[in-house]
């Protein structure tokens, strides 16, 4: 499944850095996004564009993650050609990369018998 069936995304940028928020449709979905939404794999979904590395921001309360990835932006917005200079399509990008199936997860857990 798509990162997109469990979460939305914004994005914002200062400078050459951009920020990712991931927020959970349902809050109940937070704990497995923290869990298969790591830095490490954000990073490798872009490490095509991303010079340096990726750091995580966990905002349970708000059901979000939030990832700062300096060097992203080419520069920014004054220094890019980019089309995208702001890095608004970035939030997008990220919706697409693939995580577990969740609805899977819960199949399994339904059909595991209990033991008495």
């Amino acid at each position: 499944m798509q990162l997109r069936e469990l979460a939305h995304a914004r994005t914002g940028d200062k400078g050459d850095t951009s920020q990712i928020s991931v927020i959970a449709h349902d809050p109940g979905d937070y704990a497995f996004l923290a869990e298969h939404v790591t830095a490490e794999r954000v990073r490798a979904h872009f490490a095509a564009i991303l010079p340096g590395g990726v750091t995580r921001y966990e905002l349970p309360g708000l059901g979000a993650l939030n990832f700062v990835m300096p060097g992203a932006l080419a520069g920014g917005v004054t220094r890019s050609l980019s089309l995208d200079a702001h890095g608004r399509c970035l939030g997008s990008v990220l919706l697409e990369m693939d995580i577990p199936d969740r609805r899977a997860s819960h199949r399994e857990l339904a059909e595991t018998p209990t033991r008495a």
